[in-house]
C-alpha cells in the first residue's frame, strides 16, 4: 500500500494547470450508453474512479480506448446490464449507469454502490426518480433490478431531507433523455457538473430546457448519436491547490480553474486574508500575512462544497483566532479532524461544527486517510508542518487527484510516494 513522505514546512508557489472534472467525467462516460455511436470525451483526468468506471464500461460491452487526455467509447452496444459489486462497491458513481442502462436498454442491475465512509449517502432519491418515470423497482441479495418497456416523462419533485442530489439529478436526467414526453424535474441540482452533464446530453441530441436552474424540462428524444465533448475544469482540485498555496504562506496560479465554480470557496479565502486574481486564463492565489480565523457552513451549491471543507480546516488550523465550520451536507464527515489534531493542531467537535483554534504551528506525524478529501487535508497540512509527515491509505486521494505529487513537487513541495511497510 502506498503512502506520501512529505517534509515540511515548504512554500508552494508557481503556476500548475486544473485537470478535468472527476465528478462530470464520471457520470459522463456512463451517458456514453445512451447511443450505440461513438463519443470522444475530452480532459479526462487519468484517476483510479476514472479507470473503475472505464473497466465498468467494458464489462457491459462497450470497447474504450484512452488516448492521452481523451477516452474513446467506441461504436457499439450494450451486451450486458449487469454492473456487478466488485466495481460498483468500490465507487460510488457507478450508480450513474444506471439510468443510462434503464432507458437504452430497457433494464439494469447494478449492486449498491460504495466508495468512501463519511457517512450514509442513500441511492433513495435516484430509485425515487426512476420509478415516477415508470420503472419496476426490485432490491433483492444487495442488488437494484430496474426494468421498463419504455419510460414515460412525468413531473417529479427530486429532493430529500438533505436537498438535491448531484447524482441522482444525473441518473434521472440520462433516463428522461429517451424517455417518452416531457420530464420536469424540480429541486434539480444546480452544480456545475450537473451543467456539464446537461451540456453533454444536448452535444448528443438531448432537449433540455432550464440548465444551470432547480428546475429541468426535458423533452424525450427517440434516439441520441454520439459527440465529441470536454469536460469543464475540476473545482475541487483548483481548490485544493490554492488551500496547499493559502497554508504554506505561497503564491500560486492554476491555469483553467473557473472561478465562477468557486465563488464562495474564494470568498472565503480572501476572508481568510489571502489575495484572490481571477480571469478567463485560471485563479491565482497570494498568502499574505497570516491567516485570519473564518466562519462558514458546507452547503448545496452555490454554497460552500463540502468536498473542500477539510482542505480549509488545515488552512485554518493556521488562523489566529478560533474558526467555526458547520458540516450541514455529511455531518458525519470530520474522520479528518483526529488526524490534524494528532499534527498538533487544537480542534474540537460539538455534535456537527467543528471549532478550530488557530496554533502557531503543527508538526509532521504519521496520520492515516479515511477518505479522498481528508487525504487531500493531510497532504495540505503536512505541506506546511515542521518535520516529517507520513499520510498512509492514499489510494483515497488516487481516486481524485491525478498525480498529485508530481503537481505539488513541481509548486516546491518536498513530496514522495513511498511503499507504507504497516
Amino acid at each position: 500500500m502506498d503512502a506520501f513522505s512529505i517534509e515540511g514546512p515548504v512554500r508552494i508557489s508557481g503556476e500548475t494547470a486544473a485537470a478535468g472534472s472527476k465528478n462530470s467525467s464520471l457520470p459522463i462516460l456512463a451517458g456514453c450508453l445512451l447511443t450505440d455511436d461513438e463519443c470522444i470525451i475530452e480532459n479526462v483526468p487519468d484517476l483510479r474512479d476514472i479507470r473503475t468506471m472505464l473497466r465498468l464500461l467494458e464489462m457491459l460491452g462497450r470497447t474504450v480506448e484512452r488516448r492521452g487526455g481523451d477516452v474513446v467509447v467506441h461504436a457499439g452496444r450494450v451486451t450486458s446490464t449487469e454492473a456487478p459489486y466488485e466495481l460498483v462497491s468500490t465507487m460510488r458513481a457507478s450508480i450513474s449507469v444506471l439510468g443510462p442502462l434503464l432507458a437504452k436498454e430497457g433494464e439494469a442491475r447494478v449492486s449498491f454502490p460504495g466508495g468512501c465512509a463519511i457517512g450514509a449517502r442513500p441511492i433513495d432519491l435516484h430509485l425515487k426518480g426512476l420509478a415516477a418515470l415508470g420503472a419496476e423497482i426490485e432490491i433483492t441479495h444487495g442488488y437494484v433490478h430496474a426494468r421498463s418497456p419504455r419510460l414515460k416523462g412525468t413531473t417529479m419533485y427530486l429532493a430529500g431531507s438533505a436537498g438535491s442530489s448531484v447524482l441522482a439529478t444525473d441518473n434521472v436526467m440520462m433516463a428522461a433523455a429517451l424517455a417518452d414526453g416531457v420530464t420536469v424535474i424540480q429541486s434539480a441540482a444546480i452544480e456545475p457538473e450537473v451543467v456539464d452533464a446537461c451540456h453533454f446530453l444536448v452535444a448528443m441530441g438531448a432537449k433540455i430546457e432550464g440548465i444551470g436552474t432547480t428546475t429541468l424540462t426535458i423533452t424525450g428524444v427517440p434516439r441520441l448519436h454520439g459527440c465529441r465533448y470536454r469536460v469543464i475544469p475540476d473545482r475541487i482540485e483548483a481548490g485544493t491547490l490554492l488551500a496547499a498555496a493559502a497554508c504554506t504562506g505561497g503564491d500560486v496560479f492554476v491555469r483553467g480553474a473557473d472561478s465562477s465554480h468557486l465563488g464562495i470557496v474564494l470568498d472565503v479565502f480572501g476572508r481568510a486574508g489571502m489575495t484572490v486574481t481571477s480571469s478567463p486564463e485560471g485563479i491565482r492565489l497570494q498568502a499574505a500575512g497570516n491567516v485570519r480565523p473564518v466562519d462558514f457552513e458546507t452547503l448545496p451549491y452555490p454554497g460552500y462544497p463540502t468536498d473542500m471543507q477539510a482542505q480549509m480546516m488545515a488552512v485554518l488550523a493556521h488562523a489566529q483566532g478560533t474558526s467555526v465550520i458547520t458540516e450541514k451536507i455529511y455531518p458525519e464527515r470530520f474522520i479528518h479532524v483526529a488526524e490534524l489534531n494528532r499534527m498538533g493542531a487544537d480542534i474540537k467537535l460539538e455534535e456537527h461544527t467543528a471549532i478550530v483554534r488557530g496554533v502557531s504551528r503543527l508538526e509532521g506525524a504519521p496520520v492515516m486517510a479515511s477518505d479522498l478529501r481528508a487525504g487531500a487535508a493531510l497532504v495540505v497540512a503536512a505541506l506546511a508542518a515542521e518535520g516529517t509527515s507520513l499520510v498512509r491509505r492514499i489510494y483515497h486521494v488516487d481516486r481524485g487527484y491525478e498525480r498529485l505529487e508530481d503537481k505539488l513537487t513541481a509548486l516546491g513541495a518536498r513530496i514522495t510516494r513511498v511503499r507504507d511497510q504497516q
